[in-house]
């Protein structure tokens, strides 16, 4: 498949960059479901322990099977091109899956937890920008979004004491702005799509 990046420069990409192209949604709606988890933090921040478990296991949950399905969706190409892309997926479905069986965790477990989620997120993020670089002129934006996750996930283990509403909005932050770079991602590749 030709695929454009940049101006007018036509490229060869093939397997990822494919499916990246044709399930543009996918990143559109991940990017949904991140600034929708970051609006609920901003609109409730007196949430419960148990409700920002719960919604943001919801958001861990949505974001691990979309990321799935965009692996999944990638036909032909190299296996280890997707790889990250699906490792990603899956720690977050896992990661959804302990929030919800394990609600009744503490607050400074579930910072940590959500503070390892995205720095191992953010690490799979980054590599799939090294290995789309080549092929996808917007790849910084996958690399932008990884070096956010690790900074935020640092930033939640090196101040794990702060307070709770603080917390709150930092995480929301996280959320909406994460978010962003997906849409701009999704609205990039969207452009190269080729009519039916």
């Amino acid at each position: 498949m030709s695929v454009q990046t940049g101006l007018n420069s036509p490229i060869r990409g093939g397997g990822l960059l494919s499916a990246l192209v044709d399930y543009w949604w996918l990143l559109l709606l991940r990017g949904l479901a991140a600034i929708a988890f970051g609006v609920l933090a901003f609109l409730w921040p007196g949430l419960t322990l148990v409700a920002l478990t719960l919604v943001w296991g919801a958001y861990a949950l949505a974001d691990g099977v979309l990321a799935l399905w965009a692996a999944l969706a990638a036909t032909g190409g190299e296996t280890g091109r997707r790889w990250w892309l699906a490792l990603g997926g899956v720690v977050s479905i896992l990661a959804g899956l302990v929030a919800f069986f394990y609600t009744g965790m503490t607050a400074l477990i579930l910072l940590m937890f959500i503070a390892a989620w995205a720095i191992i997120i953010g690490v799979m993020l980054i590599w799939g920008a090294i290995e789309l670089r080549k092929v996808l002129d917007d790849a910084w934006l996958i690399g932008l979004n990884g070096a956010l996750a690790i900074a935020f996930g640092v930033l939640l283990f090196a101040r794990p004491g702060a307070g709770a509403l603080a917390v709150v909005w930092m995480i929301g932050w996280f959320a909406v702005v994460f978010g962003i770079l997906h849409i701009a991602l999704a609205i990039r590749l969207k452009r190269f799509k080729r009519p039916a």
